[in-house]
């Protein structure tokens, strides 16, 4: 494993994984639909291609949620211990980008996120560090994303 690998997997061990690069970006994302999902204050989300992840053991499956855009969500578990390994979203590339959950690398201290959205519903008793953009919503990519993450991004849209 080089400085850009990370490798992740579930709490059974049934499904291992490796981002075989670094991310495009990272979401700490503090929309009501997170909280729910992850039962805690936010989720933590690494935005990479899905042909960077690879399937190093087992096999998750998929299951279908509804999300705040109407548009859906995937959520690919493991079939054992049930974890959220990552997600895609038909608004975000479809099935082209993986919403890698952070905390199931082995090492996520490895993957800060590189910015704070929706803090319109952050929970009020948690402080965001000051060094880290925060947007109570959405933002443009254009102006968050590094040159080189909107390059790989742009070369998914085509």
């Amino acid at each position: 494993m080089n400085d850009e690998t990370h490798d992740g997997g579930c709490d059974c061990g049934a499904v291992r994984y490796r981002l075989t690069t670094a991310p495009m970006f990272v979401h700490c994302c503090h929309c009501s639909w997170c909280q729910r999902e992850t039962g805690s204050a936010f989720a933590l989300n690494a935005l990479i291609e899905s042909d960077r992840v690879d399937l190093l053991n087992g096999q998750p499956v998929m299951v279908d949620t509804p999300s705040q855009s109407g548009q859906g969500q995937k959520i690919w578990r493991c079939p054992t211990c049930q974890v959220a390994l990552w997600s895609t979203y038909a608004m975000a590339v479809g099935d082209k980008i993986r919403f890698v959950r952070v905390g199931t690398l082995d090492e996520p201290a490895r993957v800060p996120p590189d910015i704070h959205i929706f803090t319109s519903s952050k929970q009020p008793w948690l402080d965001l560090p000051a060094d880290i953009p925060i947007v109570a919503d959405y933002y443009d990519r254009k102006e968050k994303w590094p040159a080189q993450s909107l390059e790989r991004y742009q070369a998914l849209r085509r």
